[in-house]
């Protein structure tokens, strides 16, 4: 696994009095990532990129609310989250289906049950484009999916070959959300492609 992309342990984390003194420019450097790994598709789902630094960032605002200070707690954030951080060959997204209102969450989410299996890379155009489906983690998909209605949160991941990666660096690439109830696409921008393509060659 290559440095970028390996997995965090306790030595990552820092202890509460450290990350205060580190947080206030830490934050803004996750914000500014997250921007570029930020990807609408359509008005009501949002995918933002995990990688190593943002599921870091994740765990120590996780530990900061919940004043997590034992090794022990902190450990099971690590094992939650761990999973979450790409491989090469692979990318890893959180899903969010950003409903504002009671009503629009008593419309969606027993429409979108599913939709945790619905997400789509499309590299490449016209007949000789190649689709990735998403992969989804199944004690993730235990906990935030029932059978009548769905969570507003989901992670998922795809896993691409040589083939397919090396097309993606070279070519367009469009994230899709194909589910019976919700059909969209969204065409990645350059500097995203940018931020990705680290992820899966593991720089």
């Amino acid at each position: 696994m290559a440095a970028g992309n390996q997995l965090l342990t306790l030595d990552d984390i820092a202890d509460a009095r450290t990350y205060e003194r580190e947080r206030a420019d830490y934050r803004e450097r996750i914000i500014q990532l997250k921007k570029v790994r930020r990807v609408p598709v359509g008005r009501i789902i949002t995918f933002v990129f995990e990688n190593r630094e943002t599921i870091r960032f994740q765990i120590q605002e996780m530990a900061r609310a919940e004043k997590l200070y034992t090794d022990e707690a902190i450990q099971e954030e690590l094992n939650t989250y761990n999973p979450l951080i790409p491989e090469p060959g692979q990318l890893s997204a959180t899903m969010f289906v950003e409903l504002t209102s009671r009503d629009e969450m008593e419309y969606w989410l027993p429409r979108l049950v599913g939709i945790e299996r619905a997400p789509r890379l499309i590299i490449g155009e016209g007949p000789d484009s190649v689709v990735v489906s998403a992969e989804v983690d199944p004690s993730h998909a235990s906990q935030l999916t029932r059978g009548e209605v769905t969570a507003s949160v989901h992670y998922v991941g795809f896993s691409l070959d040589q083939a397919q990666a090396a097309r993606f660096r070279a070519e367009p690439v469009r994230l899709a959300v194909a589910h019976l109830e919700y059909k969209e696409q969204a065409l990645l921008s350059e500097d995203t492609k940018k931020s990705l393509i680290g992820d899966l060659f593991g720089s």
